[in-house]
């Protein structure tokens, strides 16, 4: 029977109990602040936030680069006979081409553009360990996943846009309006990139029971099996509202996780998804 390994990147925002239970192993994005390269890893983010209240500027992120990846499949390809690694969305990063690129140096490495971030890569992963515990073959893995990533619902709401505007990722006009009129964005990523589907109004509290609402009236038929809600930041009323309702609606994993340090520095504090496997959807 062939090993086969399930890899990704830090951006899968799976904490270590997780991935260990599933066995997702992964390579570390780089944060950077200032001189300082940081990886990517769990509870990095009060490190940012500090950071950017302290400097006034945002960090940077640096995607893995291909020799990165070379080592990384190197390494794995030691235990295992194939590797099915599922990236970053192409549509955010370059790391996808890069660790494309490095697969060719391989055999028996396969790459899986997720067309997702956090963890909604999460739930590919997830997929895939529950296809090498079938028995399935390697081909018949790919195939399925790569049918299965336009199911993948993932979003969140964000609490403001001071980080995007930052990065440049909104204009100033966009963020003096948002403020001005309480607005909070839910972001949706779409076709592999991010893209703004609604626009809610009042206090994260009351947006929070929205974007629920919305989300589950949008996929009326979701795989129960797992869901995240996955946070920038402490939120607790939030995330036990959401957890009691999620439940309610018949979901059997719920998991909550904290978003590691590539994603806090592009969205900022007290940003907030809830990111399952959409099944079919009342979405074009």
């Amino acid at each position: 029977i062939m090993k086969i390994a399930i890899t990704a990147e830090s951006t899968v925002d799976l904490p270590q109990n997780l991935l260990q239970e599933y066995d997702i192993q992964t390579i570390p994005f780089y944060v950077v602040l200032g001189d300082d390269y940081l990886e990517d890893r769990e509870g990095i983010s009060a490190q940012i936030y500090e950071y950017v209240a302290e400097k006034k500027q945002l960090p940077k992120t640096a995607a893995i680069n291909i020799a990165d990846y070379e080592d990384f499949f190197c390494k794995v390809k030691q235990d295992f006979d194939a590797i099915i690694h599922i990236c970053l969305s192409s549509g955010v990063s370059s790391a996808c081409s890069n660790a494309q690129a490095a697969a060719k140096e391989f055999e028996n490495v396969y790459i899986i553009d997720s067309l997702q971030l956090s963890t909604g890569i999460a739930l590919l992963a997830i997929y895939a360990r529950q296809l090498v515990n079938e028995g399935k073959e390697v081909a018949e893995i790919v195939d399925l996943l790569n049918k299965k990533v336009p199911q993948i619902q993932t979003g969140f709401i964000l609490e403001n846009l001071n980080y995007l505007y930052k990065g440049g990722r909104c204009s100033a006009l966009a963020l003096l309006g948002a403020n001005i009129l309480k607005i909070k964005p839910q972001i949706q990523m779409k076709d592999g990139k991010l893209t703004v589907k609604r626009k809610f109004i009042g206090n994260m509290r009351s947006v929070a029971d929205k974007y629920i609402a919305a989300l589950l009236q949008d996929y009326p038929n979701p795989n129960l099996d797992y869901v995240f809600i996955t946070h920038s930041s402490d939120m607790p009323e939030i995330v036990e509202s959401f957890k009691a309702k999620l439940k309610e609606r018949g979901f059997k994993h719920v998991y909550d996780t904290f978003a590691n340090g590539t994603i806090c520095c592009h969205c900022g504090p007290n940003c907030i998804g809830i990111l399952f496997d959409g099944g079919s959807s009342n979405l074009e």
